[in-house]
């Protein structure tokens, strides 16, 4: 199983120019490793991570959008995958962050450890869809999950992390929005 900071630490180095979307955990992770202005962190929005994704993918045909999802965040919305599969945005990368527990809400554990949302993903009608478990593995293959025509999901089968600190207030600064939107459109 890998940690999802050093999962994240090898994707900061190949997201490029994409944008990112996340929220509460996965958001605080990558805020810490990546602060950018292409990073959109959704507000109070657990589960609405992958729906904000396939706006923005949809919204920019020409901008790649890659969403990194906790797995209790992705059970919140898990009709998304559907949604997102018929949508077909050739430029969306879906990660999910699978430490089969709600994180962000005390890791009280799901209601079924072990879900293959790979498998979900895939007979929902994703392009591609990968399963991470090995971090050596995960570094070969990280560029090429990004390059290719979408949507792309993957899970990340990470360990369950320290409680965070969740600074609201500097993570949801209307400012970072505002950075994001000026970014966004230029």
């Amino acid at each position: 199983m890998m940690k999802r900071a050093a999962c994240f630490e090898i994707l900061a180095r190949h997201i490029g120019d994409a944008a990112l979307v996340a929220t509460y955990s996965s958001a605080v992770d990558w805020v810490d490793i990546a602060p950018r202005a292409l990073n959109y962190l959704s507000i109070g929005a657990m589960g609405l991570d992958s729906s904000h994704g396939l706006g923005l993918a949809l919204g920019r045909p020409d901008q790649r959008v890659v969403v990194l999802q906790g797995d209790g965040s992705l059970l919140m919305n898990l009709g998304s995958l559907v949604t997102i599969a018929a949508a077909a945005p050739k430029n969306l990368v879906h990660l999910v962050a699978q430490n089969d527990t709600y994180e962000a809400n005390g890791s009280q554990p799901i209601p079924h450890p072990n879900i293959d949302f790979a498998g979900i993903a895939r007979s929902s009608g994703y392009a591609a869809s990968y399963d991470f478990s090995d971090l050596r593995i995960f570094e070969q293959q990280v560029a090429h999950v990004l390059e290719q025509q979408g949507p792309v999901f993957a899970t990340l089968h990470v360990e369950p992390t320290k409680p965070l600190k969740y600074d609201y207030p500097s993570l949801y600064d209307p400012q970072k929005r505002a950075t994001f939107k000026a970014a966004w459109n230029s």
